[in-house]
């Protein structure tokens, strides 16, 4: 059975933020393993290991979520697009499922800067939701971490 393209469009999320930080230190935030691992996960019940971050059209990255209960999650995907300090998109895929695409805008408004988080298609709306929610704690944490 095939999706169809409206069901496909709100099988997708999009999430919008304003920091009070420069589009370059909001672009590194994203683009720097160090950093990630200090933000990278929906709570603060993870710790962070980005053990692959190839920051090139083509290249690679790893991240894994160490739940403090045992649990690990793994995403990884693949650099498709990056313009320095305006425009982030991967590929996005937990181990044993399928692939995404995430697309991370950055834009500046006087002293601060805008992220629109786009992430899309997902196969259900469970999915989507899940996502959501991770994404929502992630971003959350960007927040602590930009005003360090």
């Amino acid at each position: 059975m095939s999706t169809s393209a409206p069901e496909l469009a709100t099988r997708s999320l999009q999430l919008t933020r304003s920091y009070a930080a420069p589009c370059e230190e909001v672009f590194r935030a994203w683009t720097e393993a160090s950093a990630m691992e200090r933000w990278f996960a929906p709570s603060d019940d993870y710790t962070v290991v980005v053990p692959e971050l190839e920051l090139r059209v083509g290249g690679v990255y790893r991240i894994e979520m160490h739940h403090k209960g045992g649990a690990v999650h793994k995403v990884g995907g693949t650099y498709r697009e990056i313009t320095p300090p305006r425009l982030l998109s991967f590929t996005w895929r937990w181990e044993g499922s399928g692939e995404t695409l995430v697309t991370v805008e950055l834009r500046e408004q006087g002293a601060t800067t805008e992220v629109i988080l786009t992430h899309s298609p997902f196969s259900s709306d469970e999915e989507r939701d899940k996502h959501n929610h991770g994404w929502v704690g992630c971003l959350d944490r960007l927040a602590r971490y930009l005003a360090r």
